[in-house]
Order: C-alpha cells, then structure tokens, then sequence
C-alpha cells in the first residue's frame, strides 16, 4: 500500500475459534469483518461513524470492495489490522492490511469504497458532503 494515507487507525486482535474455518484458518468472509472494525475506529478518530453520518443526512455504502488473501490467520494469533483513508473528495477509499503482530507479516489487504447518498432524496453525490469534510479537516 501506499503511504499517502491522511487518516490512520489500528485495531488489535486475537484470532478467535468461532473465526475459522473447517481447515482450522480463520474464513475468508471473516477479513471484511476484520476490515469493518477498523474502518469504525478510523471513523470513530473524526467522529464520523455510522450514526452521525446518517444524523447529518447521508448513507456511505460500499460501492466496491477488494481483498487479497495472502496468507492464512490461525487460531491464538496475534493481528493488527490497518485502515487508512487514502482518497475522501470523491468518495471515501479506505486501504486496509490485516498484519501478524510479532513477525509483521501481511496476511491479508485490500480496500474499500464508499460514496456519499443523500438520505432524503436517494441520489449520490458526486463529491463528499461538507459535513464529511469538515470533520476530516480538522483532524488533517
């Protein structure tokens, strides 16, 4: 990934039983949910999560979603997983890596995007609302 990120947010955490697959690695569906808890703490650092965007009148569904399995997490391991917020005129593209925490090895990455939709008229916006920038701002 690159390091243009103007946002940053880390999440720590233990390879849990109920996260695995029949071949004792953690499921592959389990990485978005892994990328969602960090993206909530990168939002949580503008106070722009879920529930204020949608009090200031705006829904940001993922319009795109990429992942690149790399390797597998296990039972017991330690992880970090990374977002970074990359681009935010536009739309919100979110960089993700899920990472071994003692040997710093990437097991998992991606991205995600988001665009901004207006809750009352339905529509998408073309650029980010200024509610969303404002935040952002004072934080950059």
């Amino acid at each position: 990934m690159k390091n243009n990120a103007f946002l940053k947010a880390e999440v720590n955490k233990k390879i849990e039983f109920y996260d695995l697959d029949p071949m004792q690695i953690v499921w592959h569906g389990n990485y978005i949910k892994y990328f969602e808890e960090a993206r909530c703490a990168l939002l949580d650092q503008i106070d722009y999560n879920y529930d204020q965007m949608d009090a200031t009148g705006y829904h940001w569904p993922i319009v795109d979603l990429r992942v690149k399995y790399v390797s597998s997490a296990k039972f017991k391991q330690r992880v970090v997983i990374i977002a970074e917020l990359v681009e935010y005129q536009n739309r919100m593209k979110i960089e993700y890596k899920v990472i071994d925490q003692d040997t710093e090895k990437v097991l998992t990455k991606g991205h995600s995007i988001q665009a901004a939709i207006n809750i009352v008229s339905g529509e998408m916006e073309f650029v980010s609302p200024k509610v969303f920038l404002d935040k952002l701002h004072k934080h950059l």
